[in-house]
């Protein structure tokens, strides 16, 4: 799992100002990272051949799952959606796919998180420090539960049904608050 967050620590820490000031200032950013990303989960799906035997995760293979990762430091961009189509295009099954996305998501976002308290967070108050702990284990209890629902989900439905969501999102998002 470590040659997984390669790609992504690397990206982070590089373009960390970058994405802070520049990707995160424009929802046009967000628009087109809704629409083009529900387009390629609706591609990947239309031509992903679920394969009965799982396939070893081998360091390479999660290398490149680490690359499809590292766009997720784009907002916009599913962390979740792009480590799965990630490994869906190496060969791994819908389900080992969503699986290690969710392994993969742990030292992820504590990653992700240290970095930000790191270089931002001075301007915390002892408050904000406690409610980012609050928000934490929040966080984590929901992604337990729909873990568990999304494992259900994706044996038997693919996941063109998000890819169409998030096609109408920015859309919606574009005619409504962008106009």
């Amino acid at each position: 799992m470590g040659t997984a967050l390669v790609p992504t620590a690397i990206v982070g820490l590089v373009l960390y100002k970058f994405i802070k000031q520049v990707l995160l200032a424009s929802p046009w950013v967000v628009v087109w990272s809704l629409g083009i990303g529900g387009i390629l989960l609706i591609i990947v799906e239309l031509f992903h051949k679920e394969t009965t035997d799982s396939v070893d995760l081998t360091p390479a293979r999660a290398f490149l799952i680490g690359c499809a990762q590292s766009l997720s430091v784009i907002p916009g961009v599913s962390r979740a959606a792009a480590t799965i189509v990630g490994a869906m295009l190496t060969g791994m099954k819908r389900k080992d796919a969503v699986e290690f996305s969710f392994l993969l998501a742990i030292p992820t976002m504590f990653a992700a998180t240290g970095l930000d308290l790191v270089k931002s967070g001075k301007q915390f108050t002892a408050s904000q420090y406690m409610l980012l702990g609050i928000g934490f284990i929040g966080a984590f209890i929901s992604a337990i539960i729909v873990v568990r629902w999304l494992l259900h989900f994706v044996i038997k439905n693919s996941f063109i049904p998000f890819g169409i969501y998030r096609i109408f999102i920015a859309i919606i998002y574009t005619l409504v608050v962008l106009r």
